[in-house]
């Protein structure tokens, strides 16, 4: 294990990133760390957090290891298909078609630009207008370039594939159309406040990582957010287990309305 006080570290992190690390599992969290200061050959905290300050590969290094990047377009298809089929018309039907959304720790762009697409089915393009946030800016700028592996596409309805991507080299692009309705903003769900009036919030396979306080926070942030009637879609290693206290009611395994 690395030397020195890691209390101590979480403290400098807080004060140079605004990244509390105290909301993470302990022992995963400086596991990844670890690994870090070891590949750079330092011997404690408090050179790594010195490299930090002024080196900004190592810097940006760092935020983008912390952060949990996996994602993948139409993750777990079943319940994208609810979504097309059920809950996208049910949305349109009571809030129109001016859909206020937010796709939250948004990663790559995967989930933001499956929304697009989602909806673009149901709605004319010049409608959709999808608010993407994420800790992480080497994420985001990965998210505006929009390349992606084969891996990361494998989960795309095939017209979808047609219509919107271009194979480049071992990869995939996706176009300018989509990307167009897709805006990334910097935001922290741990510190930062959060817009209300949402019509549908995306967030998921993010808080798995984070400990139970903070993620019941982040859940009770989301219902508050939401309009009544309006839908928190999360993933599949989460679950909300006092949706009734925050004023959610469970439609099933994936998605909860606001009462």
């Amino acid at each position: 294990m690395v030397q020195g006080d890691y209390e101590e570290f979480k403290k400098s992190v807080f004060s140079l990133t605004k990244i509390d690390l105290n909301a993470y599992k302990e022992k995963q969290m400086r596991r990844r760390i670890d690994s870090l200061v070891e590949k750079h050959e330092m011997k404690d905290y408090r050179s790594y957090m010195s490299a930090l300050r002024t080196d900004r590969e190592i810097f940006d290094e760092f935020i983008n290891f912390i952060t949990i990047n996996v994602s993948e377009f139409y993750r777990n298809p079943e319940e994208w298909k609810k979504m097309d089929q059920e809950y996208v018309p049910e949305l349109i039907k009571k809030f129109g078609q001016n859909l206020k959304i937010w796709s939250a720790a948004c990663s790559t762009g995967d989930e933001p630009y499956s929304l697009v697409m989602c909806l673009s089915k149901h709605i004319p393009m010049n409608k959709i207008k999808i608010n993407a946030t994420d800790l992480d800016k080497t994420v985001m700028a990965k998210a505006k370039v929009g390349l992606y592996a084969d891996k990361s596409v494998a989960g795309v309805p095939k017209e979808m594939k047609d219509k919107y991507f271009t194979k480049v080299g071992p990869s995939w692009q996706i176009s300018d159309q989509i990307k167009s309705h897709v805006t990334f903003k910097e935001h922290n769900l741990l510190k930062d406040t959060y817009e209300k009036n949402y019509d549908l919030i995306v967030c998921r396979n993010v808080l798995i990582y984070f400990t139970e306080e903070a993620k019941a926070d982040v859940f009770k942030k989301f219902s508050a957010s939401l309009k009544s009637g309006a839908l928190l879609f999360i993933g599949s290693t989460e679950q909300i287990m006092n949706y009734k206290d925050i004023g959610l009611k469970r439609r099933s395994s994936f998605f909860y309305e606001k009462e």
